[in-house]
């Protein structure tokens, strides 16, 4: 399953670089604490189409592997998204992402268990040039469920496991 997906996005983005409005890009994070003999792993490739300035339809795939004392976490999800574009500068742009994601989280010798969220992510784009950006999304607010097994939640979050750097190309 996880190698289908990205086969599919990876198509997805070869079909699109010839349309206009079309961004690919993501973000990746790495995190080793030795006191707690844990690491973290992360990579989540992004594909998006913006129909104007203000409004933009995406998805985000995703894939984490978390190790953390001789256990380890291995996820999947999809995050589709509709993005509004709230201002706008020459240089800076701040928007908002309207999320829903669903995935699946695999501990060592465990069950498979479902996860899903649905929220809001505030956003910053800095324009680089013509074709790049620099992305940093901060914080969630929303409800989760069943995310590492804690059960639902609701609420907002801003902690620095909710900060996502990454970056856009835009054909």
């Amino acid at each position: 399953m996880k190698k289908g997906l990205l086969v599919l996005f990876v198509l997805l983005a070869t079909l699109a670089v010839k349309a206009q409005g079309v961004y690919v890009g993501g973000s990746f994070s790495i995190w080793r604490a030795s006191t707690e003999n844990s690491t973290s792993f992360m990579i989540a490739p992004e594909i998006g189409y913006n129909f104007n300035e203000k409004w933009a339809l995406g998805a985000e795939l995703g894939y984490s592997h978390d190790y953390l004392k001789g256990a380890y976490i291995n996820s999947l999800s999809v995050a589709p998204y509709i993005r509004w574009s709230y201002y706008q500068n020459d240089i800076v742009r701040l928007f908002l992402d309207g999320t829903a994601a669903i995935g699946f989280n695999k501990v060592k010798d465990s069950d498979t268990t479902k996860f899903g969220q649905i929220g809001l992510r505030p956003g910053i784009a800095v324009k680089l040039n013509d074709h790049f950006s620099f992305i940093a999304k901060y914080g969630f607010l929303g409800y989760q469920k069943n995310v590492h097994s804690n059960g639902d939640a609701f609420g907002l979050q801003l902690t620095s496991e909710d900060l996502s750097i990454g970056f856009h190309y835009e054909f």
